[in-house]
């Protein structure tokens, strides 16, 4: 256990955002999206397997799940130390896995470069909130210093429903009750279904996965409640499209109608790397108004860029606007925001 605790150590005090443990390589952490090994010698396959059986006993959990299915999701808390996400698979017949280190406080969204529109979204009163992205751009993140600003200024009860639970939110005006997958609850669905019955005003969906669960989320924003959701996609758009071609094809004129009535934000963001070798957070933001409303409806999102770029005055923003504003804050070279950009000849035009 000292072997591991010396690695959970290190990976903390050099801010890494995630542990690699993968037999036939050595122990190596992840910092601003490099790769640095940590340990003197290649682990093998008895070496992985002994590390991640510990990672188990630390969380006091059983590691029947990695066993029936080949991989397996949890979390676990070092005293004094940080949270951690651990997701243990097999890989060529070995035990490997990848822990994600989480800090026990809720970080400071300034510090961390979110907007304040952002952060504001937690006056939101009612209807469904979007935060999109890919794997690892910060998603979690967005929406845990959001939960938190609602846990001190709104009197509400806040359900989470994450898979597993990263930030842990203390009572503050706010009850907060955070329920994790497959240990609190059977799965998204029924925690979903069953969170309507304990009063909430605002409830946090870790992930939408499939029709039944994006319907009942747009049922709960539809009757009151704030809903917080997340999708792995980019961009409104591709957001839109998502959620609508989740459904069979006879159904998706009804979603588009219901869709454009709940939805208020979409909040779609990127990392990038900043020029001090640190990771800078670029964010489109979409916020619903009625050409978009009528967009959504008659399936017509392929506009809805059009209508972000040209928002501004409604706390609209396009991805590329944001980072060409990086760029100008010179927080990104111009070369990062060509590369990030979703129009890369455009941004070369804006950038001379």
């Amino acid at each position: 256990m000292d072997e591991l605790m010396n690695y959970l150590n290190r990976a903390v005090q050099d801010q890494a955002s995630d542990l690699f443990m993968v037999a036939g390589g050595p122990v190596c952490e992840k910092i601003d999206k490099h790769m640095v090994p940590i340990s003197d010698e290649r682990l093998d396959p008895a070496q992985s397997e002994r590390l991640i059986m510990e990672l188990y006993a630390l969380a006091g959990r059983d590691p029947a799940g990695y066993q029936q299915r080949g991989d397996d999701d949890f979390s676990l808390s070092v005293p004094n130390l940080a949270r951690f996400r651990v997701n243990t698979y097999r890989q060529r017949g070995s035990m490997a896995a990848v822990v994600r280190v989480v800090a026990f406080h809720i970080p400071d969204w300034q510090e961390l470069g979110i907007p304040e529109r952002i952060i504001n979204l937690a006056n939101t009163s009612h209807g469904m909130v979007l935060v999109t992205g890919t794997a690892g751009s910060g998603k979690s993140t967005t929406q845990a210093c959001i939960i938190d600003r609602i846990n001190q200024t709104r009197d509400c009860h806040i359900i989470t429903l994450e898979d597993p639970v990263e930030y842990l939110h203390r009572n503050k005006r706010s009850i907060v009750s955070q329920r994790e997958i497959a240990i609190d609850t059977e799965n998204y669905l029924s925690a979903l279904r069953a969170s309507l019955r304990q009063a909430p005003d605002v409830i946090l969906l870790g992930e939408m996965r499939d029709a039944e669960t994006i319907h009942t989320a747009m049922t709960a924003a539809e009757t009151g409640h704030l809903l917080i959701a997340t999708l792995h996609t980019k961009g409104t758009v591709n957001t839109i499209d998502r959620i609508v071609d989740s459904f069979p094809g006879g159904q998706q004129e009804q979603v588009r109608a219901q869709l454009s009535m709940v939805l208020r934000t979409v909040v779609s963001q990127q990392l990038l790397p900043g020029v001090n070798g640190n990771l800078v957070p670029a964010f489109e933001v979409m916020q619903m108004n009625n050409a978009i409303r009528s967009l959504i409806r008659d399936n017509k999102t392929h506009q809805i860029d059009n209508a972000i770029a040209s928002g501004s005055a409604e706390g609209m923003i396009s991805m590329d606007q944001s980072i060409l504003a990086l760029y100008k804050a010179g927080k990104i070279t111009a070369e990062t925001a060509v590369l990030f950009a979703d129009n890369p000849e455009q941004m070369r035009r804006r950038l001379v």
